[in-house]
């Protein structure tokens, strides 16, 4: 599947955002996983990536719902990443999934206490956080389901393994890309760890690799390009989240 996107730019002011989900039963069970890089050089947009991790879930079902493709259940997981070479304290935490409505203050008190810092000089450990994110215990019992990752990142990643000999470094990560790749269904890989209907990525990243490389080989993929130090704005926002709701 080709997912398609032209961006507008915002217009004067955002208005603030209604994050309630109107819930319907035998609508789509939605798990959502949100990769956020927490390192310094994220001090300057960290809050507004923040806010649109906080509303993602929300404007994803409202999206949806304006394609009468409404939401029946929704959970949502966080994995916040730094650099497991140059943090070897901290270099990443997870958490989820939560079921919403009914955890979303779990939700919203974990993603509130992200703050950027260490990371030293890029690339980060952006990979490691992707494998994580697909490793994700889907729900796989809903007839109608989609599984949908979003990462944010103002820098490229290191290949997978390095910092490996980090205390924290998660065991079982793929050996490099290709092998990360064959997680996400590579063809007719039996390796696979995504539904293949169900699956969507969207990434928030530089116009360098390996972000480029895997928009361009990676199915239902979306790569939105991002500057160092500038944030999403709500409207670039929802015009991806209306092409992966269109996309369903």
């Amino acid at each position: 599947m080709s997912l398609m996107f032209r961006s507008r730019r915002s217009k004067g002011h955002e208005e603030p955002f209604d994050d309630q989900v109107e819930f319907q039963d035998g609508g789509y069970a939605v798990d959502l996983v949100i990769c956020i890089d927490v390192t310094a050089s994220m001090t300057s947009i960290i809050e507004t990536v923040k806010q649109g991790a906080l509303t993602f879930h929300a404007r994803l079902a409202k999206a949806m719902a304006l394609k009468e493709k409404p939401v029946g259940s929704l959970r949502i997981r966080v994995v916040a990443f730094r650099d497991f070479k140059a943090d070897r304290t901290d270099p990443v935490q997870v958490g989820g999934f939560w079921q919403l409505p009914a955890e979303v203050d779990a939700f919203r008190a974990f993603v509130s206490g992200l703050r950027a810092s260490g990371g030293g000089d890029e690339p980060e450990s952006g990979l490691e956080a992707l494998a994580l994110a697909i490793d994700s215990k889907w729900d796989r019992e809903a007839e109608r389901r989609r599984h949908v990752i979003v990462l944010f990142t103002d820098a490229p990643a290191h290949p997978l393994g390095v910092g490996s000999d980090a205390r924290h470094y998660p065991p079982g990560m793929p050996e490099d890309l290709d092998a990360l790749w064959a997680r996400w269904g590579q063809g007719r890989s039996q390796s696979a760890l995504m539904d293949a209907n169900a699956k969507r990525l969207l990434i928030f990243a530089p116009d360098r690799d390996p972000w480029t490389g895997i928009a361009g080989s990676w199915s239902n993929t979306l790569h939105q390009p991002s500057k160092a130090g500038t944030g999403l704005s709500a409207v670039e926002l929802d015009d991806v989240i209306a092409v992966i709701a269109g996309s369903v």
